[in-house]
């Protein structure tokens, strides 16, 4: 498949068949959203640029999936449901109808797998590099919204699977990095490639959390982010930071990779807050829907930055505390 069809032929063959009934083919300029009875709706969005997010000659399925998947992330730590996406996609002039296929297939495998058809969006031209934003919108019950500024003194903190296994792989692809087994290897290749959002917590973080936020810019920047705005602060001691074995490989050949794991993004796993009385209620919800969680510290009154320390106490530094665009 070689021929580059026009705008209306583009939508019509590789998105139209992704869209849910909200969608109405595709084939107006809006949609028709009908909320579910009885819910709220929660609204993300997250732009993702060729060169920053992710590589020009990744596959283009995953780079679909991983657009996709980076909003869903934030449907999941707000204890939301998803229920359709709109996509605004900007292709470079060199664009083929084969990468557009292998594109709209991942995207589609994925709308199917986590539920959350399409809905609508945007096709355009750029002279710049690929750049896409999808706009992702769910339901939660009315009062079960875990706000990222919801957090409270005396509230048990977790994080959801394990933490740094993205940066590691960013570092891995591009040819930096010690040598490692190859299982490990892929296995931070893959956490970069493709996240994981937790979406079967979701109804766990809305029947029990206080809080809830995505690692996105790393954990030790976005933790310290849903401290400061809830008006608390904490002590984290960085040994109890969940680390994959892959990546306590890499750490273990090189202890400087240490601070990358901790402060680099990509993650997409959570930070959930949950008042202490609801925290073993709360841990076992996470086992039953299959979700490990580790507890990582307890927030305290208190207007300062978070400390974090190592297992004697003493500070840990960091270079950075999160990525940042600007």
């Amino acid at each position: 498949m070689t021929d580059r069809p026009g705008e209306d032929e583009l939508i019509a063959r590789y998105f139209a068949p992704l869209a849910g009934p909200a969608g109405l083919g595709l084939k107006d300029d809006v949609a028709l959203l009908k909320p579910p009875a009885g819910r709220d709706l929660v609204v993300t969005t997250d732009a993702l640029v060729a060169g920053v997010h992710f590589f020009a000659d990744d596959p283009p399925g995953a780079i679909a999936r991983k657009a996709l998947r980076v909003n869903l992330s934030d449907l999941a730590a707000k204890g939301a449901e998803p229920i359709g996406f709109a996509l605004n996609l900007a292709l470079p002039g060199d664009w083929t109808a084969d990468w557009l296929a292998g594109f709209a297939a991942g995207l589609g495998d994925d709308a199917a797998a986590y539920r959350c058809p399409l809905i609508g969006g945007d096709t355009v031209r750029t002279p710049g590099p690929l750049t896409l934003a999808i706009t992702a919108i769910g339901a939660v019950e009315p009062g079960r919204f875990a706000a990222r500024g919801g957090v409270r003194s005396g509230d048990r903190l977790y994080v959801t699977g394990t933490v740094g296994d993205s940066a590691l792989g960013l570092r891995l692809r591009l040819g930096q990095g010690p040598a490692l087994a190859d299982a490990d290897r892929l296995q931070l290749l893959d956490r970069y490639l493709l996240p994981q959002p937790r979406l079967a917590l979701a109804p766990a973080i809305a029947r029990f959390a206080s809080a809830g936020m995505d690692i996105s810019d790393g954990f030790v920047g976005d933790l310290t982010k849903m401290l400061r705005v809830s008006g608390v602060t904490a002590t984290i001691e960085m040994s109890r930071l969940p680390l994959s074995p892959a990546a306590s490989a890499a750490i273990g050949a090189d202890p400087s990779l240490f601070p990358v794991a901790a402060s680099g993004g990509d993650d997409y796993e959570l930070i959930v807050a949950t008042p202490a009385s609801a925290a073993a209620a709360f841990e076992a919800a996470a086992a039953e829907a299959g979700v490990a969680v580790t507890p990582i510290g307890e927030a305290v009154a208190g207007a300062a930055a978070p400390r974090f320390v190592d297992h004697e106490g003493r500070p840990f530094k960091f270079g950075r505390g999160s990525f940042s665009h600007f």
